[in-house]
């Protein structure tokens, strides 16, 4: 593609140098320069891309983008806003993607991950081609592919949209985090559905109020588009959770028709009679176009809330609801929500993400349900992030077990034991032998198999499927259920070693 076509997509553009020089790539990052790739240089928090224009046109970058002076030897495209002008340029070059796909697109502070890979089961276990863009990896067809952040850049997001449409997407589900939606890493998607799980206490790091959170969440709502079609099935939809009061606000800013869903208030898809057992959970889901009894092997309410979201997206998309029942029946679940670890133990053994106030809640009401003996939990805060909820998590921590045990989650740069000071302020009405504190991640899980007992819980929560812990600003390989698994082999091999 020509420059001076990628230049035109541009309203406020200065260039300098040949206009017809072709661009065959683009990249923000000068060490993916390629030659013939167009070098958008960005202003980042930390880093500014022009001091790397030198590395890129030394990889033989054909042309820049900047918002600053730049002298080249090569064309430079001199714009207001870099980050912005990428989003337009980067639609273009890849030739409108999301336009030949249905995008759906998840926010909420929780159950966005297990929603998004529910959606995705039920589309393509009935028929339809489906890309999926989450925190825990990408997938297209059978080709799954690392992700670094859960929403990439809007660069990165088109490149992908584009490698879907080429594979034979006919949807493509991306989880959208505050985060990106704020930093507009969305910009030149066309979402055709947006879906709200919940709002609780997150990222306030970032956002500094929960209004602000509120508002960055509610973008992606006002992107659903201002015009109808004269069908249902082509519509814009905004699924909202009935439950959760923000969803009020989302409603009041989306020109798209709405659908809710829910448990305790009137909904178009609500589930009730809820029952739940160790291997699974049992409601029924009235619906808009009939009821249905689900069997599900996913456990908990908040399974129920993501359920109900998924089947929402799969009713709006003229799946049948006997389909819906069949594909909810036959999910195993998602890596690290609420992951058993199973080595033939007498107690279970659970990894979850739960990293937030009421996600933690959430997981623990749950583990409350069906135990028989204790809930033994390990609970860490991560570093460089939102400081209010550490007392907040252990004391909710301390409140749903019989024994907690705080420790590390990712430290990153931070001190371990400012973060676990900070989480001991919540424990100050709690009798100290109903908790510990075990700085090292690997020993507080280990202590924690070491002390169960048969019919107990082991709820480990914070890092689910991660498979790193980033310490002093390094990542170390690290994954819970594997540090789990050994545990639970080496305590199997002692108790062997015991009965001799």
């Amino acid at each position: 593609m020509k420059l001076k076509t990628l230049v035109g997509s541009l309203v406020l553009a200065e260039v300098t140098g040949d206009p017809n020089t072709e661009i065959t790539g683009i990249q923000m990052d000068s060490r993916q320069v390629k030659p013939g790739d167009l070098f958008i240089a960005l202003k980042g928090f930390t880093v500014n891309g022009n001091q790397f224009i030198p590395q890129a046109l030394r990889q033989g970058a054909a042309a820049l983008l900047t918002e600053e002076e730049v002298e080249a030897s090569v064309p430079v495209v001199r714009v207001p806003d870099a980050k912005r002008a990428m989003a337009v340029i980067a639609d273009v070059f890849f030739r409108h993607p999301t336009q030949e796909l249905k995008l759906i697109g998840l926010t909420g502070t929780n159950g966005k991950t297990t929603t998004a890979h529910l959606i995705r089961h039920l589309l393509q276990e009935n028929g339809a081609e489906t890309g999926l863009i989450g925190t825990i990896n990408m997938r297209i067809g059978s080709n799954v592919y690392p992700v670094k952040n859960t929403t990439p850049e809007s660069l990165d997001l088109q490149r992908n949209f584009r490698m879907m449409v080429d594979a034979g997407c006919q949807y493509a589900v991306i989880e959208a985090s505050s985060h990106a939606l704020h930093m507009g890493r969305t910009r030149g998607c066309l979402f055709r559905t947006g879906v709200f799980t919940n709002l609780t206490q997150d990222h306030l790091d970032y956002h500094e109020t929960m209004e602000e959170y509120r508002d960055a969440k509610s973008l992606l709502f006002s992107q659903l588009g201002n015009r109808y079609n004269d069908k249902a099935p082509s519509q814009s939809l905004a699924i909202l959770n009935a439950d959760d009061p923000v969803s009020e606000q989302f409603k009041r800013v989306t020109p798209a028709q709405v659908i809710t869903y829910g448990i305790e208030n009137e909904a178009d898809v609500k589930g009730e009679d809820i029952y739940f057992t160790p291997s699974g959970t049992r409601f029924t889901m009235r619906t808009f176009r009939g009821d249905i009894q689900v069997d599900m092997k996913l456990m908990g309410k908040f399974s129920v809330y993501n359920a109900l979201a998924a089947a929402a997206v799969a009713l709006s998309e003229g799946i049948d609801l006997e389909k819906i029942r069949h594909s909810l029946g036959g999910i195993q679940g998602v890596d690290g929500r609420f992951e058993q670890v199973d080595a033939g133990q007498s107690f279970h053994v659970l990894v979850d993400y739960a990293h937030t106030p009421d996600s933690l809640e959430n997981v623990l009401q749950t583990a409350g349900e069906f135990v028989q003996g204790r809930v033994i939990s390990v609970v860490g805060c991560g570093g460089d992030r939102d400081r209010t909820k550490r007392p907040v998590m252990a004391g909710i921590a301390a409140q749903y077990s019989d024994i907690t045990i705080l420790t590390s989650d990712n430290p990153r740069t931070e001190d371990p034991w400012q973060i676990l000071n900070d989480m001991l302020e919540g424990l100050k009405q709690v009798p100290s032998d109903r908790y510990i504190t075990l700085v090292d991640r690997g020993e507080a899980i280990r202590h924690a198999v070491e002390i169960a007992e048969e019919g107990d819980v082991v709820l480990i929560a914070g890092k689910g499927h991660e498979t790193y812990q980033e310490i002093h600003g390094v990542r170390h390989d690290f994954d819970d259920r594997e540090v789990a698994r050994q545990a639970l082999i080496q305590r199997g091999q002692s108790d062997d070693t015991n009965h001799l």
